[in-house]
């Protein structure tokens, strides 16, 4: 049917660690997996195995959930995209509003990843984790190229004045940095 791999965590896991809710939803309890540090987990790679048909107007979708609060879309694999690597946003645990009943050590408030089978076109964009990660990285970008400028700026009148090279300078000392510390940009991905 389908597997994941937690990209460098797991080995592949089949469908057979998931516990099966019904013939279209399955479980994974991240307690058994990581314990209480579910939230290092950040990225899935979810996959369709050979043997599983889907029909071509159904997704498979992948939500998470943090204790106390409810499943988070992620993203989802079709036929036409039989496998994904998902971003894994985990929401603070509690936060969604929903009564946390037992104690706080209580087994039964872990994280958990949900899959299940849906309609294709009652899901959101399938690359919606990507979409929030560019967008947040085209502000962190614009933050950094805005900061540099205004250590350079000058005022005239109501203008803000900058020399004319400015976009040159920060796009080289950006290019430097990227090359000089790889994780640089990650930082800008988060």
């Amino acid at each position: 049917m389908f597997g994941v791999v937690f990209p460098n965590r797991s080995f592949p896991l089949d469908i057979s660690t998931f516990a099966q809710v019904d013939p279209t939803h399955w479980l994974l309890d991240m307690n058994h997996f990581v314990g209480e540090s579910y939230d290092s987990v950040r990225e899935i790679c979810i996959f369709l195995l050979n043997n599983f048909t889907l029909p071509p107007d159904k997704a498979l979708a992948l939500y998470i959930q943090s204790p106390g609060t409810p499943f988070v879309f992620c993203g989802a694999v079709t036929l036409s995209r039989p496998s994904a690597v998902l971003s894994l946003p985990w929401p603070e645990p509690g936060t969604g509003g929903i009564p946390q009943l037992t104690a706080p050590g209580d087994p039964n408030l872990t994280a958990k990843i949900g899959v299940s089978v849906e309609d294709l076109a009652a899901l959101p964009s399938l690359d919606v984790i990507a979409e929030r990660n560019i967008e947040r990285m085209a502000m962190k970008v614009g933050e950094n190229l805005f900061n540099f400028m205004q250590s350079f700026c000058g005022v005239d009148g109501s203008k803000l004045v900058v020399p004319m090279d400015i976009m040159d300078r920060w796009f080289k000392k950006f290019q430097e940095r990227a090359k000089r510390d790889p994780e640089y940009l990650k930082g800008f991905a988060m």
